[in-house]
């Protein structure tokens, strides 16, 4: 056992959707299965596979119980506008080096169908369980041993998007006094701490034009989730044009949400506002397409990638000429905007999407760090700040584009397609040719051959690499059989 390790115990959160879940009835997985070709027919297929997610009538009354977490995901994940989500393997295996013994790691898998505030009470009980049995372990008293001060091991969080709210439910929503004095520090990676535009997006998609089978799927399954509804926007993001505001619960009803969760979360982060993270430390995606904003004519939301900011009177800061709200594109990881991501101003920036901040080398070298007390800098801003947006649905054949920013030459950067799925055979990786667009950026075109999960990999010399996950399914099977049973169509 290496000297060069901490005492404290560390509980790893993971973000929305970063839960295996188990359904205790039909005794199934209903979330999270290791193959990650499942999706395709969960977000296409039968319909079914996805119904067991919705929230039921009971669990709506908090008897809960019937969907079980069992693990963090162990395999790709994806969901639409929520994009891909990777495993939490990286994230496990880099705590564990640096913990005095595999036992000082508690991997907090929870429910995130369930209200931030249900999971937050689970989380302090689990986290009081964990501390108290850390204290007893023999290779607590050895690493204490080996520490300057040999002070006792406290609690350490890292918390991956929607975990940094439950663990901040869990610190300050009064569960257990003696928690926050008992936690060293908390990392947060992409947490939305004041909500973000995509949570709207989905509870709106199906609203107004057409849109894919997936997207109408997660629609109908978010609407009943309390946890989708503990990620909207709390900021000022709702354009008015000549004034913007912090969209209220009419607003929410009015693009698609429920009106009992949107008000039962706007009373939750009402009792959030000016609580603080103890030690916190916030990595922060920058440099990704993200939305930041939105507006909401007749039931149907457009987002935008640009923020507000304001006056110390707390009024918007306008433009002096046409009096009009200033806006500013700031960025972010894709799906979290930088300045929700952070409850303070100090922030650890590198230059990843949402669902790989917990798995990238900058991000892991940043929890290193954290973890062993070390003075840290900031990692090195992936490519001298690239970014990539590409589509979180493709058609299996048929062309789409890659698009990468803050680049005018492919001189020195690779980008390549390739199926997610280990245990898939015959599929080869494509290497997608980037030329410069009009946009001062590069894209490329790409087709994939079959449907699948696959990862878009963008590496430059300079920096780390950027991926992001996206599905290839066929089209909407569905639509066509609902077209045909309706006579003239």
């Amino acid at each position: 056992m290496s000297p060069d390790v901490t005492q404290d115990a560390v509980v790893i959160v993971p973000g929305i959707m970063g839960s295996e879940l188990y359904d205790t009835v039909e005794k199934k997985v209903v979330w999270g299965l290791a193959n990650p070709g499942w999706l395709v027919n969960a977000w296409t297929g039968a319909h079914g596979a996805l119904r067991r997610l919705h929230l039921t009538p009971d669990e709506q009354e908090g008897r809960i119980g019937r969907v079980a977490a069992r693990r963090l995901l162990t395999a790709p994940a994806w969901a639409p506008v929520l994009k891909g989500h990777e495993p939490y393997s990286d994230l496990v295996a880099t705590a564990t080096a640096a913990v005095a013994h595999p036992d000082a790691i508690l991997e907090f898998a929870y429910d995130w169908r369930l209200p931030v505030a249900t999971n937050g009470r689970l989380l302090a009980a689990a986290a009081r369980r964990h501390i108290e049995h850390w204290r007893g372990h023999q290779a607590h008293a050895w690493a204490r041993g080996h520490r300057v001060d040999e002070r006792e091991g406290r609690l350490v969080f890292v918390a991956h998007s929607m975990g940094g709210l439950v663990t901040l439910a869990a610190l300050t929503g009064g569960h257990d006094n003696d928690l926050e004095r008992d936690t060293r520090g908390v990392m947060t990676l992409g947490t939305p701490f004041l909500g973000a535009v995509n949570a709207a997006v989905i509870l709106n998609s199906g609203q107004g034009s057409p849109v894919p089978l997936p997207h109408r799927r997660l629609r109908d399954l978010a609407v009943t989730l309390p946890g989708v509804h503990d990620l909207l926007p709390q900021f000022p993001c709702l354009d008015e044009g000549g004034d913007v505001r912090v969209p209220g619960t009419a607003d929410i009803v009015a693009l698609g949400g429920d009106p009992y969760l949107a008000e039962r979360s706007r009373t939750f982060h009402e009792g959030l506002r000016g609580k603080r993270l103890p030690g916190h430390r916030a990595v922060v995606g920058i440099n990704q397409s993200t939305l930041q904003s939105m507006t909401l004519d007749s039931g149907v939301v457009t987002g935008a990638e640009h923020s507000f900011r304001f006056n110390a009177d707390g009024t918007v800061l306008r433009d002096r000429t046409t009096r009009l709200p200033h806006r500013f594109p700031v960025g972010g990881d894709g799906t979290v905007h930088k300045e929700s991501a952070s409850l303070r101003r100090e922030i650890v920036p590198v230059s990843l999407q949402h669902g790989a901040l917990a798995q990238g080398p900058g991000a892991m070298d940043a929890v290193m760090s954290f973890l062993k007390e070390d003075e840290h800098l900031g990692p090195s801003q992936a490519g001298g700040g690239l970014g990539l947006l590409v589509p979180d649905l493709v058609t299996p054949g048929s062309r789409w584009e890659i698009r990468v920013t803050g680049a005018d030459s492919p001189k020195g950067i690779t980008c390549t397609v390739q199926d997610a799925d280990p245990t898939r055979r015959g599929i080869r990786p494509v290497r997608a040719r980037l030329y410069g667009d009009d946009h001062d950026g590069l894209t490329a075109s790409v087709t994939v051959p079959a449907s699948g999960l696959y990862r878009v990999t963008v590496d430059a010399d300079d920096g780390e690499p950027l991926t992001q996950l996206l599905l290839s399914a066929p089209g909407d099977q569905e639509d066509r059989r609902e077209a045909a049973e309706v006579p003239g169509k």
